[in-house]
C-alpha cells in the first residue's frame, strides 16, 4: 500500500476589518478536501473595528457537529456558492482565533500565526480571497519533494461588475506568474503561498515593519540563503476580488511602488524609473485625441450589435488607467520610509 503525503499543516490568514469577507471564507475553509485532521486554520485578528471578533469566536468554537457558521440567528449564505465544489469536509475543521493588537500589520498578524502553529507547512491566505476545495490539498503536495522549501499557487480573478475590475482581470494583475518571472529573483505572494516551517526557523519569520513586499523579502530571504526551492502549483488556486474604485486602484499601485523601494534597500532590486511630465501628457494625449475619438466613430457609424460594449470600454480606457496605475506606483515608490 503507498503511503499518502499528508504532512500537518497550518494556515494563517490576517484579518482587518473582515466582517464582510469572513462568512465566505470560513465556508471556502470547510470545504477543503485535505484531511481535516491534518490541518488546523488560525485566524489572526489584526486590530479590527467591526465584529471581526466575534465572527471568529463563532467559528473558532463551533464543535465539528454544528451545521454552518450561525450569524445574527441564520445560517451564512456563501454568496458565490460556485466557489464550493465537490462538499469538503464541511464542519468538520479546526479553526482557532488569534489576535495580534501589538502592531497593525499583516505582516505581524502571520508572524502571530507562525508562532502559534502546530504543522510543519505553513500555508498562507487572504481575508478577501477565496480558495477554490482543492486549493489546500495541490498546494501542500510539491512538498513531498524535500527540495522544494516553497509552493505558490495561482490567484485568478473573482467575477468583477465595474470596469476598473474587469480591466485588472484583463491584465490578470495578480497572478503569480508576474512575480514569479520577478527579473531579480522568483517569488510567491502571500495570498496563495506554503513554505516548510523549519526554513522560516533558518531565515527568520516577515519583516513586521514593511507595509509591503514581505513576501518577497521572505522568498528571497529562503532562496538566496538556502538550498530549497520554489515550486509553482498551478493548480492550488484561490480566487481574489479586485479593486473596484480608483482610490482603491491607487492605493494598490502605491503600495507596489513602496515594495519596490523597500526591495531595493533590502536585496538591490533596481528601482522603477519615472515617466517624465512629457511622457505622460503624450500618452495622455496620443489617448484623447486619436485612440479615443477613432474609436467612438467607429462605434457611432458600426451596426448596434457591434457598437461599443462593456468588454470594449475595458480596453478603451486602458491607457488612462494604466497612467494612473503607473503614477501611483511612482508616488509609493518616492514617499516610502
Amino acid at each position: 500500500m503507498i503511503k499518502m503525503f499528508l504532512p500537518e499543516v497550518s494556515v494563517v490568514v490576517p484579518i482587518y476589518n473582515g466582517e464582510a469577507d469572513l462568512p465566505d471564507l470560513i465556508e471556502c475553509l470547510r470545504s477543503q478536501t485535505y484531511a481535516p485532521n491534518k490541518v488546523e486554520y488560525l485566524l489572526v485578528d489584526n486590530n479590527r473595528g467591526d465584529r471581526t471578533s466575534a465572527i471568529l469566536e463563532t467559528a473558532a468554537s463551533n464543535p465539528p457537529s454544528v451545521p454552518p457558521l450561525v450569524r445574527g440567528g441564520s445560517k451564512i449564505v456563501v454568496s458565490n456558492p460556485t466557489l464550493i465544489r465537490g462538499g469538503g469536509n464541511l464542519d468538520r475543521i479546526t479553526i482557532r482565533h488569534l489576535t495580534e493588537n501589538q502592531i497593525q500589520s499583516s505582516y505581524a498578524a502571520r508572524n502571530k500565526g507562525i508562532h502559534g502553529s502546530k504543522g510543519e507547512i505553513i500555508a498562507f491566505t487572504d481575508a478577501d480571497c477565496r480558495p477554490e476545495s482543492d486549493w489546500l490539498e495541490n498546494l501542500v503536495k510539491p512538498f513531498v519533494d524535500l527540495e522544494v522549501g516553497i509552493s505558490a499557487g495561482e490567484i485568478v480573478a473573482l467575477p468583477g461588475k465595474t470596469i476598473l475590475e474587469k480591466h485588472s482581470a484583463r491584465q490578470n494583475t495578480l497572478s503569480q506568474k508576474h512575480t514569479l518571472a520577478h527579473p531579480f529573483c522568483a517569488y510567491g505572494q502571500t495570498a496563495n503561498l506554503a513554505v516548510r516551517k523549519q526554513v522560516l526557523e533558518t531565515v527568520g519569520l516577515f519583516r513586521t515593519y514593511l507595509t509591503s513586499g514581505g513576501d518577497a523579502d521572505l522568498c528571497w530571504r529562503i532562496l538566496r540563503q538556502t538550498s530549497y526551492k520554489l515550486y509553482f502549483a498551478e493548480s492550488a488556486i484561490v480566487r481574489h476580488r479586485h479593486r473596484s474604485t480608483i482610490k482603491q486602484l491607487q492605493s494598490q499601485w502605491y503600495r507596489y511602488g513602496e515594495s519596490n523601494k523597500y526591495l531595493h534597500e533590502l536585496h538591490g532590486v533596481d528601482l522603477m524609473r519615472e515617466l517624465t511630465t512629457q511622457e505622460y501628457c503624450y500618452r495622455l494625449a496620443r489617448w484623447l485625441f486619436k485612440e479615443l475619438p477613432i474609436a467612438l466613430v467607429k462605434s457611432a457609424l458600426a451596426k448596434p450589435s457591434k457598437r461599443i460594449g462593456q468588454a470594449d470600454l475595458v480596453d478603451l480606457f486602458n491607457t488612462p488607467i494604466g497612467l494612473v496605475n503607473v503614477r501611483s506606483r511612482a508616488i509609493g515608490q518616492l514617499r516610502a520610509k
